[in-house]
């Protein structure tokens, strides 16, 4: 049963947090002046005509603020108890989607309803943090309990699923960010050390991989890749046997045989020493698995599935861009990793868009002054690549200025995520940071080159109603379970 503190509880109205909705509506006020900034053509003058992107954008703004309205009004115990509920119906959603969602650019995850187009993907991600919330905040609930942590995991992973069925990796790709919310409750950060491995392996194995080692048939990219799946090894070996004799001899035999190895291809005869290294890891995971059971310590036995795990990864990462992305998400990764130069292809939008970023100087061109946005140069300027728009019309400072309004939200949602009495409101207020914050770094880093250019959108800049309504639910929603955090359950 819910009930109010002896203290009595606050008004609803004096327990909002209004610096958060200042923060919103300021990064709400000049993602619309970016959108007009983006969308307009010369001679435009009527900046709120309905039928053009600038009107239709602020139709969606005042759409969102009846939104963020309504939810503040509703009480905010109805997340809680409809959580299980309102995932569900989302994933059922998401599984009609492909059938019923007309082609747009490759992907089906647009559905038509009249005049209006709404994108499921973008609502998922509040359903899924609903459910991540409720499952993760029950009574009994232990990260370190295999079975919680896989149906923990399951809970992200099938909107994962059903959204890669829509061609939408880019938007799959954000359900990741949930793993933030898993290492704040407890997840070892041995979860994350894999993921960044995984991706340096990828990116340095096909970086590299055709760029041969002097005197032998290795490929630099192979090499370098085996030596830090050795040393990664050694490393995880040392972090949780603390034995350092153990280290010095995984690590002394490493360096010695592979050293000899490369002697004997430099001055006898050359050949592929990343066979050597391979043997090496074999004997690594055996010795280990053995270990394990002699000392009955069974992390060893769990580095040896690490040390498998990333031979896997290493040596499947071709097949994985060549057959399992698409031709054009295999084109960007080419492209970003420097083994094409496709300037006018696949390269084309970020080469613009850096053009455009680079052009606005310290203090920009000002406000509707840009000339490769008004002369669109930048493809998808308005959606994906409208960070660009800010930085040719207002430069560096406005960039700035972005940035800045974008950390002081993400800084308030930890106080906020952190102040929850309940680990309901906790767990779903680092859901709705970590995904903000993966939407934040990914965009803004495709657009300046850094990424992959995967489509996602720029929080409450890019235009279009499904990503800014997704972004105003999971806000109000949390500003609301915030706004109750001092009922108690008894």
């Amino acid at each position: 049963m819910v009930q109010d503190n002896a203290n009595g509880q606050k008004s609803l109205l004096r327990s909002i947090d209004v610096i958060t909705i200042v923060i919103y509506l300021l990064l709400i006020a000049a993602g619309w002046i970016s959108v007009v900034g983006a969308s307009y053509n010369y001679g435009d003058t009527d900046f709120l005509d309905f039928a053009a992107r600038s009107g239709k954008q602020l139709t969606w703004i005042v759409c969102s603020f009846v939104l963020g309205l309504v939810i503040m009004l509703t009480d905010d115990r109805i997340y809680d108890t409809f959580a299980n509920v309102i995932y569900v119906v989302m994933m059922g959603i998401l599984l009609i989607t492909p059938f019923i969602a007309t082609g747009t650019k490759g992907s089906y995850s647009w559905i038509h309803l009249g005049p209006v187009s709404i994108q499921p993907a973008e609502f998922a991600k509040c359903a899924t943090a609903l459910a991540l919330a409720k499952y993760m905040g029950s009574y009994g609930f232990n990260l370190s309990n295999p079975r919680h942590f896989i149906k923990a995991v399951a809970i992200v992973v099938l909107p994962i699923l059903l959204i890669i069925l829509q061609r939408e990796t880019g938007s799959a790709l954000v359900y990741l960010a949930f793993f933030l919310v898993f290492y704040r409750e407890g997840m070892t950060g041995s979860v994350l050390f894999i993921g960044v491995a995984v991706i340096v392996y990828f990116v340095v194995g096909l970086r590299f991989d055709a760029e041969a080692m002097p005197h032998t048939l290795t490929s630099v990219g192979r090499f370098t890749v085996l030596l830090l799946i050795w040393l990664f090894t050694a490393v995880l070996v040392f972090r949780y046997s603390r034995n350092r004799k153990e280290l010095k001899w995984i690590v002394g035999i490493g360096v010695l045989l592979t050293g000899g190895a490369w002697l004997i291809s430099r001055y006898v005869k050359p050949f592929d020493i990343s066979w050597v290294q391979l043997a090496l890891c074999v004997g690594v995971m055996v010795y280990l698995v053995v270990e394990s059971l002699r000392q009955r310590f069974p992390r060893l036995a769990l580095i040896a599935v690490f040390t498998l795990g990333s031979l896997f990864a290493y040596y499947s990462a071709d097949y994985m861009l060549n057959n399992v992305l698409q031709p054009h998400q295999q084109k960007r990764v080419r492209v970003l990793l420097g083994l094409e130069q496709d300037i006018n292809g696949a390269g084309y939008n970020v080469r613009q868009s850096e053009i455009a970023i680079g052009s606005g100087g310290l203090y920009g061109k000002g406000f509707l002054n840009g000339t490769q946005t008004k002369l669109k140069y930048v493809p998808e300027q308005d959606t994906d690549f409208i960070f660009c728009t800010v930085g040719e019309e207002h430069g560096f400072v406005g960039c700035a200025v972005v940035l800045v309004l974008f950390l002081c939200l993400i800084l308030r949602l930890i106080y906020l995520a952190e102040r929850q009495t309940f680990a309901f409101g906790r767990i779903f207020g680092y859901s709705v940071l970590s995904i903000f914050l993966f939407h934040v770094f990914i965009n803004i880093g495709m657009v300046m080159g850094l990424t992959p250019v995967i489509g996602i959108p720029l929080p409450f800049f890019s235009y279009g109603g499904s990503s800014l309504w997704g972004f105003t639910l999971l806000l109000f929603i949390f500003l609301r379970i915030d706004a109750g955090r001092e009922k108690y359950r008894r």
